[in-house]
């Protein structure tokens, strides 16, 4: 049997490395093939080649048309591209490029690579984590587990500075893990014993790393550039590229000395700027701040003191900075713990979790000797979601869809939450559930997952049957859904169609009803999702009749799909008759000039609630299904314009 490595990769906005353990349970930082440890994650479409590293990074000056930078900040975005030369490269796709990069420079030294375990930030999605995984698998990898960055760091610490050989503690002992990298910070509370490594909580923000305070120093000198010489380098992208490289290089020796250079070069000009520390403190203030604000809101959000935390972990290339560890010793009262390398802990941390699940494997062989393995074999990690997980509703009332979470945050995983859905109509064979995330972070719009589609449900069933889903975060945050016929305790197959950090705004209609038992945790929701027509994005270079050409073939088309389904058709504007027609209504002959309208639904008497309580005892009422001799209620007028009625409206 084919021995199987334990491989750690923390995949960086700026940085990567990847890290092996060896024989002794030891992780080992592979290096790249230029010899260098971190590997910069950039890349350079020259052509029909992809260069990765530092040697991408070289050309950024001369062709940052087509150098690829901080893809991870992207992540999980459908709608982010880089085209080169006619192809289009999503940030999955120039992340499993770097990936690949890693891999291979690793496999020239300890072998074949099939699996390995990625880092993610833990204010990730599941989206953004789908999106890594999808990388990891394109990259050439056969399996591809994620975890945490911070957790990450809290392993690397506890079984590389404690040893794999730490057995007894007096007491649990309490981190406060600080991970500043470039594109990301990242904070989590983990509590680790004898043999267990467990997050209580986690925190941070997926827009506050290094990257933003270079962009400080890179303001500062653009402009002082533009009064010394009426023009802006940022305005070149070859100039501000340049500009770009010397401000990383100036934060980085403002982090050893008091001052650094920063040089300017732009349309045949070139002049070169001092920054004092001090200075660069006060430009980056605010920065600062947002780092402060977050690091106070993880313990005064889940019930912590100073007191309660015995050591401020620090990692992150970024929490080099003067200013970022003086904060911390100010905040905290304590000197900080840096013993870890900001710049390889991380992916250290993911080869020891690595070794942690291949120890744990009956029937895998690894490299490890028996103490190692035995070792490994015996700590256990758990962490939280950092993010809530639930359902999207309607609120009848204000016309507003919103998110019901199911799954607060920081719940330990894996975990999970199940509710009960009733069937709308007799011989009702699927049903359609919004499975939704909350944002990164306080006042951060939620993410739509997708249309968790429930199908085979049994042919016979009446109105009102009861469908139990089930909701899930696994061990790596990562989301599931089951379903299941309570009568005849027939499981159903339930799967999401994902719709990647799809907006809020383009949402199918979810409508509350009463709930179907008085039982606390039974409630109904029903999905009205038929009168939502796809978003058209006008191209350029299309004139006006071609888009509504466009739009007239996927109303025709939808309406097609809608006749073979459970699921109401569109109705008119003016008499709510079917509209059938691309242009005007057959029954009053109203003009059609919004094919975007949603199906209008029935009016309901009674308060709508804007979530489902756990506590909701309502009894159930009866819906009846609309006939076509039965009027329909035409729809309130959005308050905010969708973005195909303001398309119309252009039209018009």
């Amino acid at each position: 049997m084919k021995k199987t490595q334990a491989v750690g990769i923390d995949l960086g906005t700026t940085y990567s490395c990847i890290a092996w353990l060896n024989e002794h349970g030891h992780p080992v930082t592979i290096p790249n093939q230029e010899g260098e440890l971190s590997t910069p994650s950039v890349v350079f479409f020259d052509q029909e080649d992809a260069i990765v590293g530092t040697e991408a990074l070289r050309n950024a000056i001369a062709r940052p048309d087509r150098v690829v930078q901080n893809a991870k900040r992207h992540m999980g975005n459908p709608e982010k591209f880089w085209n080169m030369e006619g192809v289009k490269y999503s940030p999955e796709h120039v992340s499993s490029l770097i990936l690949r990069k890693l891999i291979a420079s690793a496999q020239e030294q300890i072998g074949e690579i099939t699996e390995a375990v990625i880092t993610v930030p833990a204010q990730f999605s599941d989206a953004q984590r789908h999106a890594t995984i999808k990388a990891g698998h394109s990259a050439g990898l056969e399996k591809v587990e994620v975890i945490n960055e911070p957790v990450a760091a809290a392993l690397c610490h506890v079984l590389g500075n404690e040893g794999l050989a730490f057995t007894e503690l007096a007491i649990d002992q309490q981190l406060l893990v600080y991970d500043l990298g470039g594109g990301t910070l990242d904070l989590a509370i983990v509590n680790y014993a004898s043999n267990e490594v467990r997050v209580v909580a986690s925190d941070g923000d997926l827009e506050l790393g290094g990257l933003d305070w270079t962009q400080v120093l890179v303001d500062m000198a653009a402009e002082r550039f533009l009064q010394d010489f009426k023009d802006d380098p940022r305005e070149d992208p070859g100039s501000h590229q340049f500009l770009a490289l010397e401000a990383e290089q100036a934060k980085r020796s403002l982090s050893v000395r008091p001052r650094a250079a920063v040089t300017v070069q732009h349309a045949g000009n070139r002049r070169t700027y001092q920054i004092e520390q001090e200075e660069f403190q006060h430009l980056s203030k605010n920065l600062l701040n947002r780092s402060n604000v977050i690091t106070k809101r993880i313990l005064a959000d889940n019930g912590f003191g100073w007191a309660h935390v015995n050591e401020v972990l620090t990692t992150g290339g970024s929490s080099r900075m003067p200013m970022v560890r003086e904060a911390l010793k100010k905040l905290s009262g304590r000197t900080l713990n840096s013993s870890l390398s900001p710049d390889q802990s991380i992916a250290h941390g993911a080869a020891y979790y690595a070794g942690m699940l291949l120890s744990n494997q009956q029937y895998t062989r690894t490299v490890f000797n028996t103490q190692a393995s035995t070792r490994l074999a015996e700590v256990k990690q758990q962490s939280v979601n950092a993010r809530g997980l639930g359902i999207l509703i309607r609120n009848t009332e204000t016309g507003k869809r919103v998110p019901h979470y199911l799954i607060p945050p920081n719940t330990p995983l894996p975990a999970s939450r199940t509710h009960v859905f009733g069937t709308v109509v007799d011989h009702q064979t699927k049903v359609h559930v919004r499975i939704c995330e909350s944002g990164a972070g306080p006042g951060k719009p939620h993410t739509v997952l997708g249309d968790c589609l429930i199908s085979d449900l049994p042919t016979d069933l009446p109105e009102g049957s009861e469908v139990e889903v089930t909701i899930s975060y696994d061990s790596q945050a990562r989301v599931h859904v089951s379903a299941r016929e309570l009568k005849s305790g027939i499981s159903a197959e339930a799967e999401i169609f994902r719709q990647e950090n799809m907006s809020a705004q383009l949402q199918e209609e979810v409508e509350i009803i009463e709930p179907v038992s008085k039982q606390p945790r039974h409630a109904t929701v029903v999905n009205k999702s038929s009168g939502e027509i796809p978003v058209v994005h006008a191209e350029p270079e299309r004139s006006l009749g071609e888009e509504w050409n466009a739009v007239s073939k996927g109303l025709a088309e939808f309406q097609d799909d809608l006749s073979e389904s459970d699921q109401p058709v569109l109705l008119c504007n003016a008499c709510g008759a079917t509209l059938t027609s691309k242009t005007r209504c057959n029954a009053c002959g109203a003009q059609a000039n919004k094919p975007g309208l949603k199906t209008p639904r029935k009016k309901r008497s009674g308060k709508a609630k804007a979530g489902i309580s756990p506590n909701t005892t309502s009894p159930k009422r009866k819906r009846k299904r609309p006939t076509s001799e039965t009027p329909i209620a035409a729809k309130p007028a959005r308050e905010q314009p969708s973005p195909e009625d303001e398309f119309w409206d252009m039209v018009e």
